[in-house]
This record gives C-alpha cells, sequence and structure tokens, in this order.
C-alpha cells in the first residue's frame, strides 16, 4: 500500500514538474553579470540573452552587481529563490578561483546549480614594445639575465592575470615582479605607458592595442591558437604547455532550482549560442563558445577548482 502511494505522488510530482517546466517562464528572467557594465562578461551576457529573450518571448534583464572579483554578484544568484527568474553568468574567478583565496559566502559547488559553460576566453601574454623580445623563449631569456628587473602588471591580487604570471614565473624558473592594479584598466594603461613590461590578459581586453602595434603579443595560454590572433603561438608551442591559463564565463542558477526548469533554460541559452548572430558578435573577440552539460560543467568547476588551488598554493598569491 506504502509502495504504491509512494509511486502516485512520484508520478504526481513528475507531472507537476513537467508542467512548471512547460510554463516556464511567465515573467522576466534577472541574469545577474557579476561585473561592471561594458567589460568581457557583460558583452558576452548581452549577446546570448537577445536571442534567449526572443526564443521564450521574456525579457531576459541583465543585472550588473559587480565586485570582489565577481563574489558579490554571484552570491546574489546563490541566495536567490531556486525558481528559474535569477540566473547568473559568472566567472572563473567566482566559481572556481576565489574560494582558494578568501572566505566565501558561498560554495560554489553546493549553493549554485551549474547549466552550461558559454564561453571560454584564452589569456594573452603581451609586452611593451620596448622590451627586446619578440617570442616567449626570449622573454624568459630576457628575464633570467636580469632578475627581479621585469614587471607583471595584472588586474588584482589573486586574479587570474596574476596567477597566470605565476604559473609562468615557476613554470620557466624567472624571477619577474607582480604589479597589482585595481582592475585590467588601469594596468593596461600602465603598460602602455611603459611603466610595467607585461601582462596577461582576456584577448577582448588587450587586442585592440595588439591590432594597434601598440603592445606586442607574445604567447596565448591555451591548448590550441585563438582565431583572433591567429599568428600569435600558444604557450605549449613555445615549450611552456604548463602556462595555461583560459578565462571563462558559465551560465548557473541558485541550487534547488527544479531540473526541468534547469533542463529548459540549458535548451534554450544553447540553442541561442548556435546561432551565427551569436558566433560572429563573440568570435572576433577571441571567445569560444561551449555549450556543454549542467554535468559536465559540474565537473569542469571541479576540476578548474583543484588546478587553481595548486597555483595558488605554490605562488602564495592572496585576494585584496
Amino acid at each position: 500500500m506504502r509502495a504504491r502511494l509512494w509511486i502516485v505522488l512520484g508520478a504526481a510530482l513528475a507531472l507537476a514538474n513537467g508542467a512548471l517546466a512547460q510554463d516556464f517562464p511567465t515573467k522576466p528572467i534577472r541574469l545577474v553579470v557579476p561585473f561592471p557594465p561594458g567589460g568581457p562578461n557583460d558583452i558576452i551576457a548581452r549577446v546570448v540573452a537577445k536571442p534567449v529573450s526572443e526564443a521564450i518571448h521574456q525579457p531576459v534583464i541583465v543585472d550588473n552587481r559587480s565586485g570582489a572579483g565577481g563574489v558579490v554578484g554571484t552570491d546574489v544568484v546563490a541566495k536567490a529563490a531556486p525558481d528559474g527568474y535569477t540566473l547568473g553568468l559568472s566567472s572563473a574567478g567566482a566559481l572556481a578561483i576565489s574560494v582558494s583565496l578568501q572566505k566565501m559566502p558561498y560554495d560554489p559547488l553546493k549553493d549554485l546549480a551549474p547549466i552550461t559553460l558559454v564561453v571560454t576566453v584564452p589569456e594573452i601574454l603581451v609586452v611593451h614594445p620596448g622590451v627586446p623580445a619578440r617570442n616567449l623563449a626570449e622573454l624568459v631569456a630576457l628575464a633570467k639575465g636580469q632578475p627581479g628587473k621585469l614587471n607583471f602588471a595584472s588586474a588584482g591580487n589573486g586574479s587570474m592575470t596574476q596567477l597566470a604570471g605565476e604559473m609562468l614565473k615557476f613554470t620557466a624558473n624567472v624571477d619577474i615582479v607582480h604589479v597589482p592594479y585595481r582592475g585590467a584598466a588601469p594596468a593596461v594603461t600602465d603598460l602602455l605607458a611603459g611603466q610595467v613590461q607585461m601582462m596577461f590578459a582576456d584577448i577582448p581586453v588587450l587586442l585592440p592595442h595588439v591590432q594597434s602595434g601598440a603592445l606586442r603579443a607574445i604567447a596565448i595560454g591555451s591548448k590550441g591558437r585563438a582565431p583572433a590572433v591567429p599568428d600569435v603561438p600558444t604557450t605549449t608551442e613555445a615549450g611552456f604547455a604548463p602556462v595555461e591559463a583560459n578565462n571563462w564565463y558559465g551560465l548557473v542558477a541558485p541550487a534547488g532550482t527544479p531540473a526541468p526548469i534547469i533542463a529548459k533554460l540549458h535548451r534554450e541559452f544553447t540553442a541561442a549560442m548556435r546561432l551565427r548572430e551569436v558566433s560572429d558578435q563573440l568570435g572576433p573577440q577571441g571567445a569560444t563558445l561551449v555549450g556543454n552539460s549542467p554535468a559536465e560543467f559540474a565537473d569542469f568547476i571541479r576540476n578548474e577548482t583543484a588546478k587553481w588551488a595548486k597555483i595558488v598554493q605554490i605562488s602564495g598569491a592572496k585576494a585584496d
């Protein structure tokens, strides 16, 4: 009798969840971007949100909640009602790096429901034109010949831009000095002025300056070359395979969001990501669209968390 009751209740719940997903959404969806307007995270969110809005016949409203390297905005998502109406397009920092650097207000693997990895964006290493190095081997040789003389800028302590530089530092066994800034913009300003000599950053941040010749591209921190800068070799090609740094942005919901709603959101967003208009806008910026499953994205976050935890430990990096 009890077994039959549980079967009936289970069937009723399945029907209710199915109806919930079928009706969803009935109102606007808030897409939290944990960085200010105009940056790569914001641009990606707005490009992908537009066709999703058209497909679901509801607005997908981008809500910029910046602070603490993406942690503030991602925490908004973690603490939101698990109904599918608050989502986040968060980054490697807030989902996989910050947990090794500071006390977190949320657990990325317990308080958030992964939906899909949206894009990966390789870090590109550039130098000021005054640096007499045209490839990574020459840059490493220069650093070895002048210990402590070359500086590398970052967007802040504990940022991926710092950790990528730290990977180069211990992989190549060179003494280069970290100079943290409060964001990528002031770091790039000083790099252009020659106040610092080199920097890793997302391709979209540095691409205009590489194209204008104001900065010299040395290497791409990914396994494959980037279509946005096809002539720039990878760190693997240059003989420094461990120096692999890809920023990434993924879609998450609050933990406890019903599985049928997660499935529908996954379906709508990945369909948008396959559109030519989306790839045409994001591809030239150095972004590679992914669109994996929720389970694959969860595994990806776990692997990235373990990877960056090792880098933080080896480098002694601290958050601002």
